[in-house]
């Protein structure tokens, strides 16, 4: 099946009861396929009169109770921009899959890049973290949409699923099992402090309906939910708050893959359906006596600091091959440093080929 497909089909193995969306190229066959399947799943499917409504009605939706998702691409995940900071600050689980497509603006509807992966970090004001997922594969696509909701609902938090249309209209084989392992971890009683982090920093998992006396509102707030942009103390209180709960939790959200990395004197460093080009590289470097290795990102917000610093730290040179004028080289050059860092960048919506990116690797030996 396709990546698409294969998202859609995560979605509802992580009993996902509530998608609302827009059709844009090239994310339509997300909602396409849950139009049909939803209600057979006893969920609600909607479509709305755009982005700016679709996220909102995920909010809603998944206060009260139901997990939830929409899907798009570059301009209209612009638009839900506002809504995701509002969905930040009200601490409410949700997932929107983004297919990018290249941009600026309507930028090429057909075809691929990874140009949002900064708007998936910084797109809404104000200081926050976020959680955002790359999958190279269909069969990523339906893993880490199902990991992308359990994320959400451990850390009350919006989650992304940042594909792209190489990932999204590639068809290929996908092993989709019987059950998959769901988070499930209610607050037990009545709940008064529904903000007040535990240990960890992360707030009770409570929803409307359960009895509970919520306050829902995107002004920052104390941890009963009442307004306190006025108390700098408790406003600020609330925004490490937001911080915190996720980099404090960096080692149970990250997730890399290490491809011959032990005495690797090139690294790579790279996501979504850019590492498939470069793990071909690599190997073919590796049979023409070359020393690459390959750091496959998955989680590339929070960023993986430590795992980056520990595969760049040996390396005489360091590359990134990007699907966008070189965006998250830059995290990789604060991480590993300047001087070793080449960004490889593809633009016009062209993925990598392998040969591109060994020529590279023979380049800078």
């Amino acid at each position: 099946m396709q990546g698409n497909e294969a998202g859609a089909m995560g979605a509802l193995a992580a009993d996902c009861k509530f998608f609302a969306g827009y059709p844009i190229t090239p994310a339509s066959e997300i909602p396409e396929i849950l139009s049909s399947k939803m209600f057979a799943e006893n969920g609600i499917f909607m479509q709305m009169e755009d982005e700016l409504a679709s996220i909102c009605a995920c909010i809603g939706a998944s206060w009260g109770g139901s997990r939830a998702m929409t899907a798009t691409s570059g301009p209209g995940f612009s638009l839900m921009q506002e809504a995701l900071g509002y969905a930040v600050v009200a601490e409410t689980p949700i997932v929107i899959m983004d297919v990018m497509r290249g941009g600026p603006s309507t930028g090429q509807p057909t075809s691929s890049s990874q140009q949002d992966v900064m708007q998936s970090r910084y797109g809404s004001h104000g200081d926050y973290e976020i959680i955002a997922l790359t999958p190279s594969s269909a069969q990523e696509a339906f893993d880490f949409t199902v990991r992308a909701f359990n994320l959400a609902d451990k850390y009350r938090v919006p989650v992304i699923v940042l594909s792209d249309e190489v990932v999204g209209h590639t068809r290929e084989k996908v092993t989709i099992p019987d059950t998959v392992e769901l988070f499930d971890e209610k607050y037990r009683g009545l709940c008064k402090e529904y903000y007040k982090p535990d240990e960890k920093n992360i707030p009770p998992r409570i929803r409307f309906f359960e009895e509970h006396s919520v306050l829902v509102d995107g002004q920052l707030h104390d941890e009963r939910g009442v307004r306190a942009g006025h108390d700098p103390v408790k406003s600020a209180r609330a925004v490490e708050h937001y911080c915190r709960k996720i980099l404090d939790n960096i080692e149970d959200i990250t997730s890399v893959d290490r491809y011959f990395l032990d005495d690797a004197d090139i690294v790579l460093v790279a996501y979504g359906s850019v590492s498939r080009s470069a793990l071909s590289a690599v190997n073919k470097a590796r049979a023409n006596g070359i020393k690459a290795g390959l750091l496959k990102i998955n989680t590339v917000w929070p960023c993986p600091v430590k795992e980056i610093k520990a595969a760049c730290e040996n390396a005489r040179r360091v590359i990134v091959p990007e699907m966008n004028i070189g965006q998250y080289v830059k995290e990789v050059q604060r991480i590993a440093g300047f001087d070793k860092i080449e960004p490889l960048p593809s633009l016009g919506g062209v993925l990598h080929t392998p040969k591109m990116i060994f020529e590279k690797i023979a380049e800078v030996n």
